[in-house]
């Protein structure tokens, strides 16, 4: 199927150019073109929403989406952990590729080039006004930031006209809003220092200080403590700037209900980029206890009602009828990932992996496999598919949607696929976790050997650790408990060719995994 017949069977006519003249597709009204919101969710589990089959938990807003477009039963994210997925998001490369694509301190540089093709690069040159609000993670500046000053590159040196974000995590120092560059609301009497190897002399940590925390750490947060928690590194001054953690979910919704309202004359990309379900889980106070199952349960419900109001704004500005929004997460579910909050002792009865094993930095299928949904009210009619997808698919996908000839080695031009007008994608795919790689082809995954600890015991969480190889069929066997490596040598003799014509020959070795 072309372009343009795409097209025509989603729209009922043909939007854009896909064939006739330069001087046409010149000449073509950009403003006929869509408007792309992708709505990234940040630990978000397989099972985590009422539409993917959750009893114990309802998310209404984002189940809107999932009944009224494509839910994908196999849609991916690129890593099991959240730099690299918003790497290969960004990018549409695989970030195995780059071997600075982990997780990430919050002083490390931006690790995309400048000089690298884009995802918002790419939109641009098609016409678009490119945004983002939200977690970034993805390094700012080139080593050593000052942060009392015009922080550069970052967002807007690789295609974003517009940033409204947080340097890394909610977790992380600096606990501060950037806007284009610059933090929001500093004074410069009160400058900001930040340090991830050593304490400032006379701040009090986590560790040190128990008794100044509202939030007590399990492992890993016992550094600089702001708004009463404790976090991960060293931050002194800054006082004004800080954020109030309980209010960020809003902020950023107003933020990017602002670039909606701001744009609406001109086709827009906006990345909307959540910190929700991800530590520290502080719920607005009238969303405290609505779960029934502590913070995380409570900031999935926030999250969902963000969604709700999002959507609105797009209906109040009768924009809904052409944005094309993609929902999706970064990498699977964590219960405890660093502080005491109820996580575990109030889960009860639901699964926030659904039926997938393993969860965050996991080579199991809970790592990778996430929500994955693409609604375009009008244009894409409901259903659900099982076509094999992938986050890294978003470049030359959208390219594609847009007019573009842009490529890349490893996103793959999915849009048929994405847009419900065909039930087959990938035939295979490259899955990582924490430096880890494991290959996905048709039904079957094989997951080489590498040694080490075969569960992360602080977060308790398989990762999928083993000596031998593991081949599993994942139509008959979703949840991998069934190892057929022994049992299917030809099946998995042709997996190992198949992963080292694009690795070479799998080592088993041991693998050090770092959560920080």
């Amino acid at each position: 199927m072309g372009f343009k017949e795409i097209l025509v069977g989603v729209a009922g006519t043909a939007l854009f150019f896909s064939c006739g003249s330069a001087q046409e597709k010149a000449a073509e009204d950009t403003a006929t073109k869509p408007n792309i919101v992708i709505i990234y969710m940040d630990d978000l589990g397989y099972g985590d929403l009422s539409s993917y089959g959750a009893t114990e938990i309802s998310t209404p807003n984002i189940d809107k989406l999932a009944d009224g477009g494509v839910r994908f039963t196999n849609g991916y994210a690129t890593s099991a952990t959240c730099t690299p997925s918003r790497y290969g998001l960004l990018t549409g490369m695989y970030p195995w590729r780059n071997k600075d694509a982990k997780i990430l301190p919050g002083t490390a540089p931006l690790l995309i080039s400048t000089s690298q093709l884009t995802l918002p690069k790419m939109l641009r040159g098609q016409g678009y006004k490119t945004g983002v609000v939200g977690k970034w993670h993805l390094g700012l500046g080139s080593g050593s930031v000052d942060w009392n000053k015009h922080i550069s590159p970052g967002p807007n040196e690789i295609g974003f006209e517009y940033s409204y974000i947080m340097a890394a995590t909610q977790d992380r120092v600096p606990t501060v809003y950037i806007e284009n560059g610059n933090v929001v609301n500093l004074d410069p009497n009160d400058p900001i220092e930040v340090s991830y190897d050593e304490n400032f002399e006379g701040e009090p940590t986590g560790k040190d200080n128990p008794e100044m925390t509202t939030m007590k750490w399990h492992h890993g947060h016992n550094n600089s403590i702001v708004n009463g928690i404790p976090r991960i590194g060293f931050m002194k001054g800054g006082e004004s700037a800080k954020w109030k953690d309980e209010d960020m979910a809003d902020h950023f919704l107003e933020k990017a209900q602002s670039y909606v309202k701001s744009h609406k004359e001109v086709p827009f990309f906006l990345y909307y980029a959540f910190q929700q379900p991800h530590v520290p889980r502080t719920p607005h106070p009238r969303f405290v206890g609505k779960s029934g199952m502590g913070p995380r349960g409570d900031v999935i419900l926030e999250a969902d009602w963000m969604v709700g109001e999002f959507m609105k704004t797009l209906e109040e500005e009768g924009l809904v009828d052409n944005t094309l929004i993609i929902f999706t997460s970064d990498n699977g579910p964590v219960l405890n990932d660093g502080y005491y909050d109820d996580a575990v002792e109030k889960l009860g009865t639901h699964t926030p992996a659904g039926p997938l094993r393993g969860g965050k930095y996991s080579l199991f299928e809970a790592g990778t496999r996430v929500p994955f949904v693409v609604y375009w009210q009008g244009k894409v009619q409901p259903m659900v598919s099982d076509a094999l997808v992938c986050q890294v698919d978003f470049f030359s996908s959208l390219a594609s949607l847009t007019g573009s000839a842009a490529l890349t080695d490893d996103s793959q031009n999915l849009l048929p696929a994405f847009l419900g007008k065909e039930k087959t994608g990938r035939t295979e795919l490259v899955l990582e976790a924490t430096g880890r790689t494991a290959l996905r082809k048709g039904e079957w995954i094989m997951i080489p050997p590498y040694r080490g600890a075969a569960k992360i015991e602080s977060v308790n969480i398989e990762i999928g650790n083993d000596p031998n190889y593991q081949l599993y069929n994942l139509t008959n066997d979703i949840g991998q408990t069934d190892n057929l490596a022994e049992s299917n040598p030809e099946k998995l003799e042709e997996m190992i060719m198949d992963y080292t014509a694009i690795f070479g020959e799998p080592e088993s070795k041991v693998e050090e995994v770092v959560l920080k």
